[in-house]
């Protein structure tokens, strides 16, 4: 098989995209800030986005770049330009500089509405430049996604324990457990002449409402019923600023993220679907999500 490199490699979806590329036959380079232990298959490349040097080594000989590494959530919104914008820009220079086939970027929904937050802006920004690379390329906007080892979701899980479920404004949005994201990222490594930008999701038609997905979850942790009432706009804005207050730096709620929470579409688009020959979803969101909550059972965080 052939070597992948892989940034964001110790992160939810990086380690599940490693494991499926081991699983794959692959040998992986795998960029990571800290000293991680001997993995057969695995060469650890330490250094960040900002170290052209890590780069050039992460990228040498391989075949493919599956670049996940990136800047989900900050109270500070300038810093998705450096992690989001910047860093794409740097891994594009250095598979171009190595002769790297192929490029798959992981980026988000929220790119489709830029205007929303700054996340979703720079990974609309990341994308252009990944479009204008000279690369062979994919881009991959996934919606929310779950699965163990996910500590962002995990706070519906531990609100749905309690019975209480407090929502965004009404609205919709698709889900994709990790295992499958990985499984399609690895495939698009796999596969040339694939320029497209793919919106992948469990295979629910429509996918899911707020209410829909907060009652799935209640199940997932034995409840079978959960209170999940819809919060203005205005509640969400307060809800952040003492997020700040409590949690600061750490504060999982932002403003930023409220505002591509309080839109009503976050479903993917069946016009941007992966074509069948090259992945499906194998994993139902009742099945993942309650497979899931077994595994936060499991490890003690429920």
């Amino acid at each position: 098989m052939s070597i992948l490199a892989i940034t964001g490699a110790t992160g939810f979806v990086g380690s599940a995209a490693l494991d499926r590329a081991f699983a794959k036959g692959h040998t992986v380079r795998a960029l990571t800030r800290r000293t991680q232990p001997p993995r057969e298959g695995v060469t650890w490349v330490n250094g960040t986005l900002e170290e052209t040097g890590a780069l050039a080594r992460l990228c040498e000989g391989a075949e493919a770049v599956i670049h996940i590494a990136g800047l989900t959530n900050t109270p500070e919104p300038a810093e998705f330009e450096t992690a989001n914008v910047t860093g794409t820009a740097s891994m594009i220079a250095a598979a171009t500089a190595t002769g790297a086939r192929r490029f798959v970027f992981v980026s988000s929904l929220s790119a489709r509405e830029p205007d929303l937050s700054a996340y979703g802006a720079s990974k609309a920004r990341a994308e252009k430049l990944v479009e204008a690379s000279g690369l062979d390329w994919t881009i991959v906007r996934p919606p929310a996604v779950y699965g163990p080892r996910d500590a962002d979701m995990f706070e519906l899980f531990r609100a749905a324990r309690l019975g209480l479920v407090p929502l965004p404004p009404s609205g919709a949005t698709s889900i994709i457990h990790s295992d499958d994201l990985a499984a399609l990222l690895v495939a698009l490594a796999e596969t040339g002449g694939t320029k497209a930008i793919y919106e992948p999701d469990d295979g629910r038609e429509g996918g899911w409402s707020h209410k829909e997905l907060a009652q799935a979850i209640g199940r997932a942790v034995g409840r079978n019923s959960v209170f999940a009432p819809h919060l203005p706009r205005g509640v969400l804005d307060i809800a952040a600023r003492a997020d700040r207050l409590l949690r600061g730096d750490k504060a999982k709620l932002t403003a930023d993220r409220v505002g591509y929470m309080a839109h009503p579409n976050w479903v993917a688009r069946f016009d941007r679907a992966v074509p069948a020959a090259i992945w499906q979803p194998t994993i139902s969101g009742e099945d993942g999500l309650r497979r899931t909550a077994q595994w936060y059972l499991e490890l003690g965080w429920l």
